[in-house]
């Protein structure tokens, strides 16, 4: 008899929360008519999305006006950039952004190149923090429209210095992008900010919502065709009764945060001390100390990281490697060649509020053997 599955995945998406699950079938009785529209379905559509925003914009410490729902993080980021940067055109045509990205930003960053704008990438250090100082210089340079920071990389856990990159960004007035995807319903947001994005499924909502938030006054100009819903920064109709059971999970997420964050950091401590005492040759990376308290990555040498997730998902382990949405491309991961860390055998652990003590046991007692099965497959022993 095979041992159940433990989902170590949660930075890609979180399971449902149980909250998110009973919005959603309730919604779906209640939200299913267009929110735009006058008659009686329609109103109580409108209460629910209402609602919805209010909740969310609470959570997030911003008004409800300045926040808008789209149909993922993706689709958010996309329009926090180029709608950041369309809307300060006249002021120039650079985009600051740091090294490790998303994807997603870094795609939209592409787009804007291709069209004839410029792009500078900010180095980090080998624990994946900000260079501040390099990041200052960027956003003092003339023409700089926007500037993006994630709070907190999304494949190594190391939180960014984003209040201290915000004071450099205020210091010469360029508005500041942050994709808080792996931050929101987790950790504090930090201060500073005057776009910023967030996905539903991180934190345990339903996948296909993104949140996507513009502060009053900031330049921001709606990068997609017209159209008049969501304040006009997304078009088409919001998928309401996901919406709802994000906004509803989001809520849970955050009351249980600092409770959950405390439990989860200490077993993410108890990963990172045991994989780099028990695994030969293996770089366990990002901050040990100014980090995410659900989310470790480190690389073992001498293994493929491909063999290494199935061999784990074999033994019933679901894990990350590398760069979680490149990860097709077989391509090592953007953030850790900015690191300049070794993204051999790399494998990302990422944990959530199912997550019990005795899934991260096992998961540490069975690693070791998988890694010196794979090293003996491939000829390398004896280490």
């Amino acid at each position: 008899m095979s041992a159940s599955p433990v989902y170590l995945d949660a930075a890609t998406a979180a399971p449902m929360h149980p909250v998110a699950r009973q919005a959603l079938l309730a919604a779906l009785d209640d939200g299913w008519a267009d929110p735009g529209k006058l008659y009686t379905q329609a109103r109580r559509a409108r209460q629910l999305l209402d609602a919805a925003r209010e909740a969310t914009a609470l959570t997030l410490g911003v008004r409800a006006d300045e926040v808008s729902f789209t149909p993922s993080g993706t689709t958010a980021a996309h329009g926090a950039v180029l709608g950041g940067l369309a809307g300060r055109r006249r002021v120039g045509s650079t985009l600051v952004h740091s090294a490790i990205e998303h994807s997603a930003v870094l795609h939209a960053a592409e787009r804007h190149v291709d069209a004839g704008g410029i792009a500078t990438a900010v180095p980090v250090d080998r624990l994946g923090r900000l260079d501040l100082t390099a990041w200052s210089t960027a956003v003092r340079a003339p023409g700089v429209a926007l500037a993006a920071l994630i709070t907190a990389s999304h494949e190594v856990g190391t939180v960014q210095p984003v209040a201290e990159a915000a004071a450099a960004c205020a210091d010469v007035g360029v508005p500041l992008y942050v994709d808080a995807a792996q931050s929101v319903g987790r950790v504090p947001l930090p201060a500073g900010w005057s776009v910023l994005t967030a996905s539903a499924h991180k934190w345990g909502g339903p996948p296909g919502v993104g949140v996507l938030a513009v502060r009053k006054g900031v330049r921001w100009e709606s990068p997609w065709p017209a159209d008049e819903r969501e304040s006009g920064r997304t078009p088409g109709v919001v998928n309401l009764p996901a919406v709802v059971a994000a906004a509803a999970s989001l809520r849970a997420a955050a009351a249980d945060a600092a409770a959950e964050a405390t439990r989860l950091a200490a077993l993410v401590d108890r990963v990172r001390e045991r994989v780099a005492a028990e695994v030969p040759d293996v770089e366990v990376v990002g901050d040990p100390v100014l980090r995410l308290p659900h989310l470790v990555t480190f690389s073992c040498l001498y293994v493929d990281g491909e063999a290494l997730l199935h061999a784990l998902d074999r033994r019933g382990f679901a894990v990350s490697s590398g760069s979680s949405c490149t990860s097709s491309t077989l391509r090592p991961s953007h953030v850790l060649e900015a690191m300049g860390v070794l993204s051999h055998g790399n494998v990302r652990v990422s944990l959530h509020r199912e997550t019990t003590e005795a899934d991260v046991e096992r998961f540490l007692t069975e690693l070791p053997g998988i890694v010196t099965g794979l090293r003996a497959e491939a000829g390398v022993v004896g280490l």
